[in-house]
């Protein structure tokens, strides 16, 4: 057989060797970017109407431009000041739900920053954290949104719940959370924020 017909023939092999590879490695990114990201994932591909290829894209960015971060250890004064601090915000909830909020928001994107997720916008924070704690964020998400709108008492209340997992996983500096089924984390008793001994004010309707 020709010497050009043998090397064609290799040519060819390799090339579709290359083409499956790649197909292989495409299906499996996507695969491992759903298992990484969970809810995060299905929300990519509803955001970019129904586009998997495109929100596999997105997703991938992420990772590659938050993926090296390393998370930043709080001292333990830190730790014990934003416990405080967090525990002051639930104190106010009953008597201002909305202040209480904005104050929550405003907390934990100090603390998401302290622990090395920083960004200019919140989309870019929330871009970050969703590599490392993606169970996590859509509570971050919807305190930030009940922070910035006009949300209801009870919507609040669920807000706040909701965001307390991400704030216990940065101040107790647990390990990167890929456990996408584990359920928001409440206080101990696993009720909702709520002022503890402290009597309602005049006037409050919750």
């Amino acid at each position: 057989m020709p010497t050009i017909v043998i090397t064609a023939v290799i040519v060819i092999a390799a090339v579709a060797i290359l083409i499956v590879g790649r197909g292989r490695i495409r299906a499996g990114g996507g695969r491992g970017l759903k298992h990484r990201f969970g809810p995060e994932y299905d929300r990519a591909v509803a955001d970019h109407d129904g586009d998997t290829k495109a929100a596999e894209q997105e997703l991938g960015e992420r990772v590659k431009q938050h993926g090296s971060l390393d998370e930043q250890p709080l001292s333990p004064e830190a730790r014990a000041q934003y416990r405080a601090q967090w525990a002051d915000i639930q104190e106010q909830f009953v008597d201002s739900p909305q202040q209480a909020v904005t104050q929550a928001d405003a907390l934990l994107a100090g603390l998401a920053r302290d622990r090395g997720f920083r960004g200019e916008q919140f989309e870019e924070q929330l871009a970050a954290l969703s590599v490392h704690h993606p169970g996590q964020v859509p509570g971050y998400r919807s305190m930030h949104t009940a922070a910035h709108g006009q949300s209801g008492t009870e919507e609040i209340r669920e807000a706040m719940v909701a965001a307390r997992s991400l704030f216990e996983a940065l101040v107790t500096e647990q390990a990167t959370d890929f456990d996408l089924h584990r359920p928001p984390s409440h206080d101990d008793q696993g009720h909702a924020p709520q002022a503890r001994n402290r009597r309602h004010a005049k006037g409050s309707s919750t």
